[in-house]
């Protein structure tokens, strides 16, 4: 999820692009189809919303949907796929001192974390755990979907268990993920793509330090050459 650089004074960063913010929405698109669809199939309370089968065959378009979020992201931004992979299990010093003062960041305190980059800590291990739960749910799915009979009693339980137990976990980070959002006034970084400069500080103090240096060394050679 690349950025452009910052000028010294601006009040708004970019936070991400219009091409990540995309593929960000056909994730948690599908996502919820999928959760929700989930849910109609597995608890019988739900079931009257299951009628002629139109519930299994909008899971199963939901999860193509989901499946092509990779894809996708590779074709549109393929730096930016890049990145996010190598910065989510990527981990410092400052991240690791981060991890160990986790819950100070969960209830709005953020005076004395160590300074973070472009990802902070918690946001690598979200996106680590999405990526590790998605593929666990991608192949029990898959599983489920077309080698079912192959599968036996015994494997379908376990592709099963698999499959509900990967998607609770990856809920239970949406969860997470929504809190810390509205917790850091970050959602116009999705449905905008810029997020307030001291805001970003605040938890990217190091990949905004890195923006404006960029900046100034760039407003510096701008100078030289007009001389």
């Amino acid at each position: 999820m690349t950025t452009q650089k910052v000028p010294l004074g601006d009040r708004e960063v970019l936070r991400y692009r219009k091409r990540p913010r995309i593929v960000h929405a056909i994730l948690a698109s599908s996502f919820l189809i999928l959760l929700l669809t989930g849910l109609v199939i597995l608890w019988p309370a739900l079931s009257f919303l299951a009628p002629g089968g139109a519930t299994r065959w909008l899971h199963r378009v939901a999860a193509v949907g989901f499946m092509s979020v990779p894809i996708v992201y590779l074709i549109v931004d393929r730096e930016g796929a890049k990145e996010l992979m190598v910065d989510s299990f990527k981990y410092d010093r400052d991240d690791w001192r981060w991890i160990k003062r986790f819950w100070s960041y969960a209830f709005g305190h953020t005076a004395n974390m160590p300074k973070q980059g472009r990802l902070n800590a918690g946001q690598k291990m979200h996106h680590a755990l999405v990526m590790l739960l998605s593929a666990s749910i991608v192949a029990s799915g898959l599983a489920l979907w077309f080698f079912m009979p192959s599968l036996g009693p015994t494997g379908q339980a376990w592709a099963a268990v698999i499959h509900d137990l990967s998607m609770l976990a990856l809920t239970l980070l949406l969860v997470g993920h929504l809190y810390f959002t509205f917790v850091y006034k970050a959602l116009s970084g999705m449905t905008r793509g810029y997020v307030d400069i001291d805001e970003a500080r605040l938890e990217h103090a190091k990949w905004v330090e890195e923006l404006e240096q960029e900046a100034a060394e760039e407003a510096a050679e701008e100078d030289k050459q007009a001389v």
